[in-house]
Parts: C-alpha cells; structure tokens; sequence
C-alpha cells in the first residue's frame, strides 16, 4: 500500500472553552483550498449551533470513523476529518483507517445560527483532549463555533505552528472517489422513525461469524426485517457492527433513512442516514467488511478515456462551490449531454474534487488536498491495461477482441448494451461488480482510441496486482 507523509499546520490545537456563562467550540484548520485559491488556514465560519450537543456528538461520530479499523483492527488510525463549506452548510467527512467506511456529517442551515457559511475545504484538528471535552458537553447552552484561525490571534502569532504528520494512504482517495460513484447508485429503500431507529440499530448482532453470507434487511412495517437473502427492496449490510458509530446520536434521532442499490445477489455497499435536528449523519459501508471501496473499480471507465480527461477540465471551471450540483445545468453550460458530465464528475471525483449526497441525490462541490492524478497512478488495474495496450496486446475483431498477457490470451466480448465481458479469472470471480478487469479495460481503451506510447513505470507490481 502506497503511503506518503503529509504535514498538517495548525496554528494552535482546537479548543473547547468555556468562559463565564458561554462555551466556544474553535475547531483550527490546516492548509486548505478556497475560491480566493490555496490558503494556509482559512476560516469558514463564526456563529452558534442551533443543537450544540447533538452537533458534537455528530462530530465525535466522524472522528470515530477516522479513528477505527472495523477490519484487522490494530492501532487506531491518526487522520483528521475534512470540513467543506458549501456557502449554506458545513459537511465533515472522514474515512475509516480499512477503507471501509466512509461517515459524511452535514450541519445544515437549520443547524447554523449568525453567520454566513464560508466556501472551501481543509482538514481540522480533532485531537484527543477535544475529543474528551466534547463527550462531557451536555445541556443546551448556545455553543459558539469558529471553523478556521480567530483573525485577531493570528495576526499576533509569532510562535511555532502545532504541525501533524499524518500518513495517507492512497487508497483514502480511491476510497472517496469509489464511495461516490457507489453512492450515485442508490435509491431510498426504508425509512424509519427515530424511535424505531433505535430498537433496530441496537437489536443488531455484533460482529459476523466468518464463512456465513452478509446480512439483509427490508423494511416491514415501521421497522426493519433481517432476512437471509437479498429478497426485492432488501438492503446488504455486511458487517453490523461497522455501524457502532451512529450510537454518538441515537437518542436524538429524528429518522433513519437507509440506501442501496437493486438487488442482484450479491453483496453490495449501503449508506445508513439518521437524521438529527439541523443535520444528518451519513455511514456508507463497503459489500464486506474485508474489503474496502479502493478496489471496487466503479471509477475505471471514466479514467480510461480522453474524453473524460478533457470534459473533467472543462466541468471543473464550472464548478463554484455548490452544495448541490445540477446536472442538467453543467451540461447547458458546457455544451455537454449529461452522460459525458456525469462521466467528468466521476473523473473529478478520483481526485477528491467533488462528493456524492444521497439525501438529496446530487452531487456536491469539495477540494481534497490530493495530486490530481494521484489516484490515476496508483491503480493497479489501470497501469496494467495501459502497458497491454503499449504492448499492442489487444487485437480487436468486430465485438470480439483478443489480448495477450503473459503467456496466455483472453477473449473479451462486447454485449449489445456496450458491456465487456472476459474469459479471465477475474471476470469469473466478480462478474463485473468490481469494474473492468484489466484485459476488458484495455479494450475498452482501444475501441476509443487512446494511444500509449510507453507502458507507465511501476507497472510490473501493478501488473502483479491485478490479475
């Protein structure tokens, strides 16, 4: 697993403060990007929480996720959550330490009090003192919240920055971007009250004995029903106890909303969303909890074209911070259709660029701190096809092509619906539920043209990564 050091530079820890009657919650950020451009600390909000107990439990559930390995659990991870400020609402995100678990907390207008909402995303320091203050909050005495440096401070700050190096592994990002794109798949399968949250999320076994299949549930009546197999409107949730962070909230619960994909047999992601006064908690887990989003490959075929590259150029000028992104608006405005926007999305996506809100189905506007092509070079599969096609593996044949790997060579057939199916291994073991293997992407390429005139270096571990 590719890992690099990353310094995070606060100006000072975040803080929890009481003074006299009033409490301050001043959260500090890191370098981050705005619409002014990159900034080394920039401040998105200053005003009141209209819940400040539920805001901080919602908070402490997203550091949790970040702190957590639900699978091979060893030493708890050390990543900080990222804020974006969407002009109307603050979203906190983070990513489990497996890469399972993806947890979104959005603090809407409603629970945003006297003042505007900045635009821009940076990491915030979350550390364990804060953590231990927060926990003990209790009561509901207004609770002024500061996202960014106190301007004053700053500007009087002559002492050394409080600096973090955190390691992120690159399968965070690739674990963003395949959240996303899973996301964008999903429809509203049960809804519940808050009450009825609570008996079904704490009637959930913990744990998962090993050699049995996922959990399903469906919805039946007001409540939820496991069953055992993947019956119609049923949705996969693999892992139960990878949901312990939604605990934080419970008893504030106002609903929870649960999302997946159509069922089709075989174990799927799902998204789990209680909503609270002013806000929502959002958990999406991976098909099992052994396997984490970074290998699901929902993002190959928009980085496998030309096309995509270019359309991402153009929609991300378009873009401008928005909590909500219209689909059908891009495309106007770039002389676009909307599959090849929605394509640029998912492209801009693998470089943690834009998010996916199954609330309210929309795409919505974030700058991670990532390399643009950082994701792109550190997929295994990718760098494979592209040194078969450098190679001049890949013979195509009418909807039939032949590649050559190794010593041996695999049929890929083209379905009436543009669907690649292979003779390999891989295609046999997951059907095409885990993207393109890298024989059918490298046809993929061929059949739309693009060249490789050299195979990209590091492909030998990446062809051994991908069969």
């Amino acid at each position: 697993m590719t890992r690099s050091l990353t310094a995070l530079a606060y100006a000072r820890p975040s803080v929890l403060e009481t003074a006299g009657s009033g409490r301050s919650l001043g959260l500090e950020t890191s370098g981050g990007r705005t619409p002014r451009g990159a900034e080394a600390r920039p401040r998105f909000f200053s005003g009141f929480l209209s819940s400040p107990q539920i805001a901080a439990r919602g908070l402490l559930a997203v550091a949790d996720v970040a702190a957590a390995r639900y699978h091979q659990r060893m030493r708890p991870g050390s990543l900080d959550p990222v804020v974006t400020g969407n002009g109307d609402r603050l979203r906190f995100e983070s990513f489990s330490g497996c890469g399972g678990v993806y947890a979104r907390l959005d603090v809407l207008s409603a629970g945003l009090d006297g003042a505007e909402t900045g635009h821009g995303t940076t990491n915030v320091d979350v550390n364990n003192p804060l953590r231990e203050a927060l926990s003990r909050l209790t009561g509901t005495d207004p609770l002024h919240l500061r996202v960014g440096p106190d301007e004053l401070a700053v500007t009087t700050l002559d002492g050394p920055v409080a600096e973090k190096k955190v390691p992120l592994p690159d399968r965070w990002l690739r674990g963003f971007a395949e959240a996303q794109v899973s996301s964008a798949g999903f429809d509203l399968r049960a809804e519940l009250s808050g009450a009825e949250a609570v008996r079904f999320l704490r009637s959930l076994p913990r744990g998962q004995a090993r050699g049995r299949g996922p959990l399903w549930v469906v919805q039946q009546g007001r409540t939820l029903r496991p069953t055992t197999r993947p019956v119609p409107g049923a949705v996969c949730l693999a892992g139960p106890d990878r949901l312990v962070a939604l605990e934080r909230v419970l008893r504030h619960a106002v609903a929870l909303r649960v999302y997946g994909p159509v069922p089709d047999g075989a174990a799927a992601p799902s998204a789990w969303e209680v909503e609270l006064p002013g806000m929502r908690l959002t958990l999406t887990l991976s098909p099992d909890p052994a396997r984490g989003f970074s290998g699901e490959g929902g993002v190959l075929e928009s980085l496998a074209t030309e096309e995509a590259a270019g359309d991402a150029e153009l929609i991300s000028v378009l873009l401008a911070w928005e909590p909500r992104i219209d689909l059908a608006d891009l495309a106007e405005q770039s002389g676009l259709p909307v599959d090849r926007v929605r394509a640029a999305l998912t492209r801009l996506g693998t470089a943690g660029r834009v998010g996916y809100d199954v609330a309210e189905a929309a795409y919505f506007h974030r700058e991670l701190p990532y390399d643009a092509d950082r994701a792109e070079r550190h997929n295994p599969r990718l760098l494979s096809a592209r040194a078969l096609l450098a190679a001049g593996a890949v013979a195509l044949d009418g909807e039939l092509a032949t590649v050559v790997s190794g010593e041996r060579r695999y049929q890929v057939r083209e379905a009436a619906d543009g669907r690649l199916s292979c003779t390999c291994a891989w295609w046999a073991d997951h059907r095409g539920r885990r993207g393109p293997c890298k024989h059918a992407l490298a046809v993929r390429m061929a059949r739309r043209g693009v060249t490789v005139e050299t195979a990209p270096a590091s492909v030998g571990a990446a062809t051994q990564a991908a069969r």
